[in-house]
């Protein structure tokens, strides 16, 4: 049976991010490795910033939030490869990683939410815990496949395109604001895409094999 011609475009995309990534992270990452900066604290500073982003969100500084979800999200490009350049990798630094990544989401779209909620948008509020669920099932899939022994580093909307595309939602929605609802609906169905694309991609490897 003939592939589907945009396999291996969606097989390459992971590598072509993390080239990317590299590229840009790459003379960053060698400043902080001759420092006393931990991965774990660029972790930290990150979701911290996510918080100051969301709490600029709900206040309806938009371009303000938006600027910061972009700034959140740098250190979310260089606390791994600060782990790797300075060995330091370590189960906890990956859960802890992780897990604000997952809170410093939860917390921009909570923003979004109550900002909508004050604007008294009818459906912005649903628009953005849609977006929440979207987003937290595209990291799920690959956490549970991952944890069954299942490579599912795929995927052509992962975190660092929900962070790009929020926060140009936000940036426009300061002049705009009907924006942010067309971003959240586009950014909700991109991540249930990739959420099915993920099961596929697992039961592709799986096969009919019998649970553990």
């Amino acid at each position: 049976m003939r592939s589907w011609p945009g396999g291996k475009l969606l097989a390459s995309l992971p590598e072509a991010r993390h080239l990317l990534a590299r590229y840009f992270t790459g003379p960053v990452v060698k400043i902080l490795s001759r420092t006393q900066i931990t991965p774990n604290s660029l972790t930290i500073t990150g979701f911290l910033v996510s918080v100051g982003a969301a709490a600029a969100i709900a206040e309806s500084l938009l371009l303000v939030g938006g600027l910061l979800v972009l700034f959140a999200g740098l250190f979310d490009l260089l606390d791994g490869p600060l782990a790797r350049t300075k060995e330091q990798v370590t189960k906890f630094g990956a859960i802890l990683d992780s897990s604000l990544d997952r809170l410093s989401e939860a917390a921009v779209l909570l923003g979004v939410l109550i900002y909508f909620v004050s604007a008294d948008h009818s459906w912005g509020p649903a628009l953005a815990f849609a977006a929440l669920i979207g987003s937290f099932m595209v990291s799920y899939t690959r956490a549970r496949a991952e944890g069954l022994g299942v490579d599912c580093e795929v995927g052509f909307f992962t975190r660092a395109e929900r962070v790009v595309v929020l926060a140009a939602g936000l940036i426009i929605g300061q002049w705009l604001e009907k924006a942010i609802p067309v971003v959240l609906a586009l950014l909700t169905a991109l991540c249930l895409l990739t959420f099915v694309q993920r099961l596929v991609h697992v039961r592709r490897l799986t096969g009919k094999s019998p649970e553990a």
